[in-house]
This record gives C-alpha cells, structure tokens and sequence, in this order.
C-alpha cells in the first residue's frame, strides 16, 4: 500500500509542474499514468493509482477554495 501511495505522490508533483501533463491525464489518465511513472502494472492497480491521483487533485483544489474564501472572513482590526 505504501508503495502505491508513494507512486500517487509522484504522479501528483509531476502533474502539478506540466500544464500539458495534467490535461493529457483528464484525457487518458491510464496512459499518462503509465508513461508517467513508468510502470507496467495491471489495469486494476493502475486504476487504483488514477483515482487516488483523481482524489488527492480534488482534495488539493478544495483546499486551494477554503484558502480563498478564508481571506474573505479574516478579522478586521
């Protein structure tokens, strides 16, 4: 488990970094992910790394939200 956790972090930074990258991947994010990391694992596995992948983005981005809106409500001095 580890290890594929370790793969989704990888992905994540190298998505992260290439514009191009990321939209490859909401293409095609099995293929990206393969290329990618460079691995050649069973379609399974490789789904379990693109939703884990899929999940940390969201997560990442609702963050980036709740960041955004916090200024909105910060105290007044």
């Amino acid at each position: 488990m580890d290890e594929i956790k370790e793969l989704i972090e990888k992905a994540i930074d190298k998505l992260k970094d290439d514009d191009n990258l990321m939209e490859s991947f909401k293409k095609d994010p099995i293929k990206v992910v393969e290329k990618l990391l460079n691995v050649d694992l069973p379609d399974d596995k490789l789904e379990a790394i693109v939703d884990g992948i899929k999940a940390k983005l969201q997560i990442d981005d609702i963050a980036d939200v709740l960041g955004k809106l916090g200024g909105l409500f910060g105290k007044k001095d």
